[in-house]
């Protein structure tokens, strides 16, 4: 199943530091954290909660799959094309609109 790139907050990190330091070791990429997407989906038997934010690569690294065995980029229309993990699915919903937006005008 597919997933966001991410992972749980250490002791005395912030959500948006968590998510540098996980693309960093997940993709081995820098990125600029944006605004919250979707909503607040928690997570099954009281493991937390999901949150997805907006990012964007800087730096002149290509994400590639260091802890996983494949990565995908995927536009609005192809965002089925995938199976989900059940608690990345409300926020998949969030994504499409800005994916669809950021093809029309770029």
């Amino acid at each position: 199943m597919w997933e966001f790139p991410g992972g749980k907050v250490e002791p005395g990190e912030t959500e948006v530091a968590a998510l540098v330091r996980e693309c960093a070791e997940e993709l081995g990429v820098q990125v600029d954290v944006g605004a919250r997407v979707g909503p607040e989906v928690p997570l099954p038997y009281g493991r937390g909660l999901l949150r997805v934010y907006r990012a964007r690569l800087v730096g002149p690294d290509e994400p590639r799959p260091l802890e996983h065995a494949e990565l995908r980029w995927l536009a609005a229309d192809e965002l089925d094309r995938v199976t989900w993990l059940p608690a990345d699915r409300p926020i998949v919903e969030a994504v499409r609109p800005l994916l669809a937006a950021g093809a029309a005008s770029g």
